[in-house]
């Protein structure tokens, strides 16, 4: 089994390259982070109160130094997804293992800048990195929010096998998040 925060892999298609955030990216990822449009489909659950709202270049180092110590320190990984028609970071997602759940559940953050909140670029994503989550963070289950005001990530994600979860992810602190929605393992991925 690979170990992912010591020897993190790469994904690509015709279309998109997953890899781990460098610190190039960070004019790229503020045209994302900045992006009003997209603001409301960036998940902050249990984030402390962090709505990924950066204006400003040093916003967004200091979130990308967060998110490369949280590496460092095998809290999760976040990934840079580039477009390979602009040659230009479109977006971030990030997972990780909820060793709160029995079993462990992996959990798929998706940050995409709004003009590429379209089905076919996630539909492009979950085909990339979902196949490989389960083993990369030893896991049976990943869940992913849906927003309701997406029709495209919910197309996506229900025509990818993403199925609407009742259950709410209970936070830290006990807050109750909704809007999630899993697919669990299948042995012939």
């Amino acid at each position: 089994m690979v170990n992912v925060y010591v020897n993190c892999p790469e994904f690509e298609n015709e279309k998109l390259l997953i890899r781990r955030t460098e610190k190039g990216d960070r004019d790229d990822l503020l045209k994302v982070y900045s992006d009003e449009k997209a603001v409301p489909f960036f998940n902050g659950d249990n984030c402390h109160g962090d709505d990924f709202h950066y204006t400003t270049p040093q916003q967004m180092e200091q979130a990308m130094d967060f998110w490369e110590q949280s590496y460092r320190d095998g809290w999760f990984v976040r990934f840079t997804v580039i477009c390979k028609g602009s040659n230009s970071a479109i977006g971030t997602t990030e997972l990780f293992r909820r060793n709160a759940d029995n079993g462990g559940t992996g959990v798929l953050r998706l940050d995409l800048r709004s003009d590429y909140e379209r089905e076919d670029v996630i539909l492009s994503l979950l085909s990339l990195i979902i196949p490989h989550a389960y083993e990369l963070f030893n896991c049976k289950c990943i869940i992913t929010k849906g927003f309701p005001d997406s029709s495209d990530r919910l197309s996506a994600l229900e025509k990818y096998g993403f199925k609407k979860s009742s259950d709410k992810l209970i936070g830290e602190d006990g807050t109750e998040y909704s809007d999630y929605f899993a697919i669990k393992y299948k042995s012939a991925l």
